[in-house]
């Protein structure tokens, strides 16, 4: 009798990720389709020409106000700057699955990101997990705005929720918040460990014209 033997054991699913170079690609291709300058683009955007020219060449990581004014003129949302390498975004017709560990993560300054459903584009809301390691407010900077709305609930850790108004809302494992995205606000980890979260913000697709 053989002895019996078990199948091998699967390897862990390598999370998709867009580094600093894929996402500048990215957003220069989306802008050449257009044929238009950084100047134009700044325009359109309100992000400024050096901030564009640098996120082109991989130079720095954007900030999620700034990667949704890009979107907006653009007209992407935020599955098609994410989707993950070698993976075309398709329109919004059906139910979007994302399997655990395989969102798409893109590091930013302060919040390391993991972008869900990327593979469908025009939808109206962009979920997203992120982790918090902004410990301190770093600067004006550090605050962001953005059209729409945003609603974030506390996985793990605590945070402070600053807003330019002088508001601060202190949330814990299980608090949630909704607020205004388009008044200035800023997340900082009170906890030891970088704060959890999921977030799910509203999409505007017109391009400021």
């Amino acid at each position: 009798m053989k002895p019996h033997s078990h199948p091998p054991a699967s390897q862990p699913a390598i999370a998709p990720t867009v580094d600093r170079l894929d996402f500048g690609k990215r957003l220069k291709d989306a802008r050449k389709q257009y044929g238009w300058t950084l100047q134009r683009l700044a325009e359109l955007s309100g992000v400024s020409i050096t901030t564009i020219s640098r996120a082109e060449r991989g130079q720095i990581a954007l900030g999620y106000d700034n990667i949704s004014a890009l979107g907006q003129a653009l007209k992407l949302d935020i599955g098609a700057l994410f989707v993950g390498p070698g993976v075309q975004a398709s329109p919004f017709t059906q139910p979007v699955v994302t399997r655990a560990g395989e969102g798409v993560n893109y590091t930013g300054r302060t919040v390391s990101y993991e972008f869900l459903g990327t593979t469908a584009s025009g939808k109206k809301m962009s979920p997203v997990r992120a982790t918090i390691h902004a410990h301190a407010i770093e600067g004006p900077e550090h605050f962001a705005r953005h059209d729409g709305e945003e609603f974030v609930f506390v996985l793990s850790g605590q945070m402070d929720v600053h807003f330019e108004t002088g508001e601060l809302i202190e949330l814990s494992q299980g608090d949630s918040l909704y607020f205004d995205s388009r008044v200035g606000h800023a997340y900082v980890s009170t906890s030891e460990q970088s704060a959890q979260v999921i977030a799910v913000l509203t999409e505007t697709l017109s391009a400021r014209n």
